[in-house]
């Protein structure tokens, strides 16, 4: 019987795989658990447009990243921190501080994960940090630190 995957089976295969498999596992175990569906032409209908609407919204999604990353690279986000003698600051600039600023600044939502600190910002001055917008896309965006 071939049986159209809704969920990942460890011993069969991914969610949205039409994989063969013999009737009475299909009938006593992977369709009463809802684990997948019959492999009928409605169903299978059904999957291909699905994969279509999925193939749609990850373009859409990368389009929007590609667009958010040109937006960033334009954009210069400001802080002020405490500093010490010699110019050192007390702490550092954390992801979320240039989160909470870049919104507070532009108007611009990004969440505090996707912002990439490679060395910690322990200096007044101008850092370039990555933004890892989309698996695909990186933007950069500047930060510029300043003393109080």
């Amino acid at each position: 019987m071939k049986v159209i995957l809704i969920q990942d089976v460890k011993s069969l295969g991914k969610k949205g795989q039409i994989v063969e498999i013999n009737d009475g596992y299909a009938r006593n175990f992977v369709l009463p658990k809802k684990l997948g569906v019959e492999a009928t032409p409605k169903n299978l209908n059904d999957l291909k447009l699905k994969k279509q609407n999925d193939e749609k919204v990850a373009a859409e999604n990368l389009a929007e990243a590609k667009a958010m990353a040109e937006k960033l690279a334009g954009l210069t986000v400001k802080t002020a921190v405490k500093v010490g003698e010699g110019g050192k600051t007390f702490g550092s600039v954390s992801s979320k501080e240039i989160s909470e600023e870049l919104e507070k600044q532009y108007n611009v939502k990004i969440d505090k994960k996707k912002i990439v600190v490679k060395d910690p910002i322990k200096a007044v001055g101008s850092y370039t940090v990555a933004v890892k917008l989309h698996p695909e896309v990186t933007g950069e965006l500047k930060v510029t630190v300043a003393g109080i």
